[in-house]
This record gives structure tokens, sequence and C-alpha cells, in this order.
């Protein structure tokens, strides 16, 4: 069974996931309205494209796939490791402007049903993580920095302590990211990978004179050392670099777009 449905609006393009205990879903870069580079559906305000394009292409997709923005919360990723908890008094921050996003944060957890938790993504790996024991959801951005610095464990860590997750209750989905069909690094990112945590260094290998880096690999390592179980991790097997249907920040040469990630406990 697919963990996704590729879902048509008119113009607009989603993928819904099946992740128990939650509601998922992820944008492609179809059926907005900014102009190039950041054509069409830009749903992030920080990448340098008109603000009243990224608020209108925010209202539509919302429109079209049936929540409402004032329940989202959003964060400003930086390649961090720090998680934050979430209610319903943080929702609005950052759906309608940049300037009261939850700061300099990478993984947002809640079990608020009242509450969308949203992250931007163009290659980083966008990490679901459910757990319908106890009504818990989070969302990490997982860049290589990240990955090595084992956000998405340390995302389960949290989940724990703030809520008495238990891993091996949770489920996990590592969705549309740069894959290893397409991301080729050099020396110095290669060894923070072979030389990193134990078992990342079967996610990257040497290829002539580069490496190519499995994001989905090591971050599937991360969640099995966090204690999830093996069958409640699910990969969805897209690269946001093939196909076109995607911003891809390597692919569009660093000037583009943000899909949105957005995940709420059910």
């Amino acid at each position: 069974m697919d963990c996704f449905q590729l879902i048509r609006e008119k113009d607009m393009e989603y993928l819904k996931f099946v992740l128990p205990g939650a509601w998922a879903v992820f944008s492609t870069r179809q059926g907005g309205t900014s102009r190039p580079p950041f054509d069409t559906l830009n749903l992030a305000f920080h990448v340098g494209d008109e603000q009243e394009s990224v608020a209108a292409n925010r209202e539509a997709f919302a429109a079209a796939v049936g929540f409402s923005l004032d329940r989202v919360v959003c964060a400003n990723q930086v390649h961090g490791t720090n998680i934050q908890v979430v209610t319903q008094e943080d929702c609005g921050r950052g759906a309608f402007r940049l300037e009261d996003a939850v700061p300099e944060t990478d993984a947002l957890i809640t079990a608020d049903k009242g509450v969308i938790l949203a992250g931007f993504f163009a290659d980083c790996v966008p990490i679901y993580i459910s757990d319908p024991v106890k009504g818990a959801v989070a969302l990490v951005h997982a860049g290589w920095k990240g990955t090595v610095k084992e956000i998405a464990g340390k995302t389960v860590g949290r989940m724990s302590g703030e809520f008495s997750c238990s891993p091996a209750d949770c489920y996990a989905l590592i969705g549309p990211s740069i894959g290893p069909c397409c991301y080729t690094v050099g020396k110095e990112v290669a060894a923070k990978f072979e030389f990193g945590p134990e078992g990342f260094d079967k996610a990257v290998k040497k290829q002539e004179d580069k490496w190519i880096l499995d994001l989905w690999a090591a971050n599937r390592n991360v969640l099995l050392s966090s204690g999830l179980l093996p069958e409640r991790i699910q990969l969805s097997g897209v690269c946001t670099r093939c196909g076109g249907k995607f911003f891809s920040y390597r692919g569009d040469g660093g000037c583009t777009g943000r899909m949105a990630a957005f995940i709420k406990p059910l």
C-alpha cells in the first residue's frame, strides 16, 4: 500500500499521507500565483518572493486542502536542533508573516488537536512523526546538518519527555526530499557521515571524485536508533529534484520557492 495519494484540486496538487494518528500533507509547486523563479505555489516568506504572492498562495492552498491558517504554527528553520513544544496559544505564529514565527527551530511537537504544525522544504527532509496512543505529533526539518546532529532522534526523545510517548508506539514518515539518485556532496560533508554516528557510513558511497549521500537511509537509521520499529517507518521515495513537480534548491541553483509540510494530531 502506498503511503500517500496525489490529490488534484483544479490547478493545485498536493500529497496526502497515510499516517496513523495524524493528518499529514505536503504541497507541490503547482497551482499558485508566484512568478519565476518561485513559480508557482511558493509557500515560504523567507526566500525573496513577493509577500503578497506568498500570502495568497497560503490562503489558496489552505482553502483547497480544507484547513484554516489560523490554526497553523510555523518556525524559522536554521538547520539546528532546537525543538519547540507548541499549543493552541501559538496558533497563527508565522502563518501570516515571517516576523512572529517560532525563532530558530527545526522541529515542532504538539499534543493539541487544535494545532497544525508547518515546515518548509526544497530538498531537505521532512519527517512526520505520530504517536496515536498519546495523541502527539511532530514535524522535523532535517537537511544534512540536522541529520548528522540526529534531530529526528532528539525529537522522539523530546516527545517521550513531554508527552510520555513510547518510541515503539510511534510512526514516522520520511517525506519528499532530494534522493540518493540526485544528491552528491564533497569530501568534507561525506566525512561527517563516514565518521559520524553509528550506521551513517552506510548512507554515503564514493563515486569517482564525489560522494552519493542518502539522507533517507541516514534518517531511517536515526529513527531506528531512537527506538522506532522498522515496520513503522515509511519512506515516500519521492525525490524533489526529479520530475519538476517540486522546488529543488539543488536543481534550481539555490534561488527557488519552498513546499510546505503540514501535520496535526487526530
